[in-house]
């Protein structure tokens, strides 16, 4: 993923991503991976300077609205280190003092990553996957538990959150229309700056292909199991899949 007006060499989710050779391979995500991600970019931009005598034990707030779990308990949920977290709290602190991020920060950072398109309704979707309590607000613990999944997690509990993510109602479905909001809003935000170039209508196409794999029993619904199951014995959406990080 390259920002600022740059070319974006492939879109998530299905959109084209040109050939693909043999079969695919979960990606193995280094440091440097890690820091594509537009959420770990803004967090770490935030990170202020620790002075000599900064504490690098137990995650700690003073006067904050919401105060996380320890170090320890996180580094066991998630797949980052001790150093790792460390760091994406102290970005998350500096930028989020009260402990939690809004609708509103998640809107303001993918405008920053994505100045080329409107990732207004993006990224109003990817918020509401994170916020699991449906509160209107992401506590520190919910975001990076989120982003482990997203960025180190197994090709299942990627699957998952994506699930979450399509599911834009949480009842347990798919719809089509829901479907079609996701992969439009992802287009409107990667604008006119992709290689290749997209059709207007590729959303549209992309859906109705997909959908036609996924929805087996033909009830006009996708379940978790159909999702899960189609992606991971279709190779060309699992390459599509592997791209996803690159418009997280």
């Amino acid at each position: 993923m390259q920002s600022d007006g740059q070319r974006v060499d492939a879109l998530p989710d299905g959109a084209p991503s040109g050939p693909q050779e043999g079969k695919w391979q979960k990606p193995r995500i280094s440091r440097k991976s890690l820091m594509k991600c537009c959420l770990v970019k803004w967090i770490i931009s935030n990170t202020a300077p620790q002075g000599p005598d900064s504490s690098d034990g137990e995650l700690e707030l003073s006067m904050v609205r919401h105060q996380p779990e320890g170090l320890e308990e996180l580094q066991a949920q998630t797949q980052f280190t001790r150093k790792e977290l460390q760091s994406l709290y102290r970005g998350f602190k500096n930028e989020c003092p009260s402990g939690l991020v809004d609708e509103e920060t998640f809107k303001t950072i993918y405008s920053q990553f994505f100045p080329q398109g409107d990732a207004t309704t993006y990224a109003h979707f990817l918020f509401n996957a994170f916020d699991v309590d449906r509160n209107g607000s992401i506590r520190f613990e919910d975001f990076v538990i989120g982003l482990s999944v997203l960025l180190r997690g197994s090709v299942t509990e990627k699957l998952r959150w994506a699930f979450n993510l399509y599911d834009i109602n949480k009842d347990g479905y798919i719809t089509k229309e829901e479907m079609l909001a996701i992969m439009k809003s992802i287009y409107d935000m990667m604008g006119r700056y992709t290689s290749p170039s997209v059709k207007e209508d590729a959303p549209f196409e992309h859906v109705e292909k997909f959908f036609q794999k996924m929805d087996r029993n033909r009830d006009g619904v996708v379940t978790i199991e159909e999702f899960i199951e189609t992606c991971q014995k279709d190779e060309s959406i699992m390459s599509s899949m592997q791209l996803f990080e690159n418009v997280i």
